[in-house]
């Protein structure tokens, strides 16, 4: 086995993308990042791939294993064609020597194989911070019903965009009700001129929010569904995902991506009922040294 060490994001995309592109709903992140990279129009905060780890595993028969870190984030991992290589984990475990990893989030069994052998290894340990379901969905239910007028969030948001920003970051953990107060406006300034995120009314009262995420060659992922508390069970998540999926689709993509936390059991409800169906399950693991 040859660990390789890629310091070019052009030379690791050109290795790895056609290859991380047989499971493209499943690769959304390392696709993204990697598409990030190799484009080079933003190099903010974790974006510059000068701090990034890009590792291949080969063999005499290609690539066996594709390892992506942007720090301060986990490892992503791919298993070429899901097909598990335990030489491939323990060259790369070997390679990532005094390399600290804070965790690994990837397709559920590889995350866990990893997970056993790097902290056997180490002699640390590692704890499940969430499951995941990752869904593809290819064409949207013409049943749903669709509430309030979706339109892209803007500059005269930010009285509130802040808020419900902190408030969907802390519900990463289900049932987590704790937030930051937002102290710096730019933050969410970024956020709003990417243009990827959208706010639904009803009666000209924002009620929900969603967006999108990476883009990938026929996928574009769906991310950051967040309703306050007082205005749910009206409907509004599912009206806004289901709008935003479709415009997607008007758009050219062919398949919209998105990740659930498997504790939440409203959220995998809301997102099947408009068409979105399951690819496989994730993990995020969290290593504790």
């Amino acid at each position: 086995m040859q660990f390789k060490l890629y310091t070019d994001v052009h030379e690791f995309y050109n290795d790895t993308y056609g290859m991380l592109m047989r499971h493209e709903a499943q690769n959304l992140i390392p696709l993204g990042n990697i598409i990030i990279g190799h484009e080079g129009k933003d190099k903010t905060d974790w974006r510059d791939p000068v701090n990034w780890l890009m590792v291949t595993i080969s063999d005499a028969r290609g690539i066996q294993l594709t390892a992506i870190m942007t720090p301060p984030h986990n490892i992503t991992l791919y298993a070429t064609d899901n097909i598990i290589n335990p030489e491939a984990i323990n060259c790369l475990i070997d390679g990532l020597k005094d390399r600290e990893i804070p965790g690994v989030m990837t397709e559920k069994t590889l995350a866990e194989y990893f997970a056993k052998e790097y902290t056997l290894r180490k002699g640390i340990t590692f704890k499940t911070m969430m499951t995941q379901r990752i869904y593809e969905l290819t064409a949207v239910n013409p049943d749903i019903q669709k509430v309030g007028i979706v339109r892209l969030l803007d500059e005269k948001d930010i009285h509130f965009f802040p808020y419900w920003a902190e408030a969907f970051y802390a519900a990463g953990s289900y049932g987590k009700t704790e937030m930051s107060i937002p102290q710096d406006a730019d933050p969410y300034l970024y956020r709003i001129a990417s243009k990827k995120l959208y706010i639904l009314e009803d009666n000209g009262i924002p009620v929900s929010m969603a967006g999108y995420t990476r883009e990938m060659q026929t996928a574009i992922g769906v991310a950051f569904v967040y309703t306050p508390p007082y205005e749910r069970g009206k409907g509004y998540a599912t009206s806004i995902v289901a709008q935003i999926s479709q415009l997607a689709l008007d758009k050219g993509f062919t398949r919209r991506v998105l990740y659930t936390d498997l504790a939440n059991p409203t959220s995998n409800s809301i997102y099947q009922k408009i068409g979105y169906m399951p690819i496989c399950d994730s993990l995020q693991l969290k290593f504790e040294y």
